[in-house]
């Protein structure tokens, strides 16, 4: 196997996950990483029975994710629910890679301007009484909160895995590459704006995104392009 193709990243399928079908049973990587916006009928473990078996899979949600109780619980409560790569450090084919789900969210936090809440537990406790027990929307959860980003910038990666973009991108945002920097990755990867692109941001970070249905390798070529 070509040491480029031992993890293939899969931009956001929309429901459409036969590009990377295919690319796996062609590339037969060890790893798989989806990088959100998934618009799930049924759970990811369904959608992907064809490969699952055949490569490790992993993910991170994008806000599609998040815009009903139907796509959430096929995502959240599918039988690759533990292979989320949100928030933390996981070891994939030899390689250490962090995960960043979500999006920024005005009434949350939308750098470069200063956060309106700490974390989930500030903007819980000061909800109105009656509704401070409530579970919190689904929007909400969707979004990255400042305490959990600040969290991940202590650990070290390899490879960073985002659904928001850089500042490589004109959509994009510089705290991801600060968020990068400080942990010491060398390469991005990052779904939900449907290009395929490489970049380069600070500390010599080389950024790639994934279009929507897109597949790319390790050094951000293009495999299959969904366009």
């Amino acid at each position: 196997m070509n040491p480029k193709n031992k993890i293939l990243f899969a931009g956001d399928p929309h429901g459409d996950f036969k590009p990377l079908i295919a690319a796996v049973h062609e590339y037969k990587p060890e790893a798989v990483v989806l990088l959100g916006d998934y618009d799930l009928d049924t759970p990811l473990d369904t959608c992907l029975q064809e490969i699952v078996g055949l490569t490790q899979i992993w993910w991170i949600a994008g806000n599609h994710d998040f815009e009903t109780p139907c796509k959430y619980k096929n995502l959240f409560h599918s039988a690759l629910a533990e292979n989320s790569l949100h928030l933390k450090v996981t070891e994939i084919a030899g390689l250490r890679i962090a995960g960043l789900g979500g999006i920024f969210l005005g009434r949350v936090w939308y750098p470069p301007q200063q956060p309106k809440w700490r974390g989930k537990q500030h903007f819980l406790h000061n909800q109105p009484a009656n509704t401070r027990h409530t579970a919190m929307s689904l929007k909400y959860k969707g979004a990255i909160w400042h305490d959990e980003f600040e969290a991940l910038k202590t650990l070290k990666a390899d490879i960073l895995v985002t659904h928001e973009a850089p500042g490589s991108h004109r959509h994009g945002f510089d705290a991801i590459g600060e968020l990068a920097a400080a942990m010491g990755v060398k390469n991005i990867f990052h779904g939900h704006l449907h290009e395929n692109y490489i970049g380069t941001i600070k500390s010599n970070i080389k950024v790639v995104g994934v279009a929507n249905r897109a597949v790319a390798d390790l050094v951000g070529n293009t495999l299959r392009n969904g366009g």
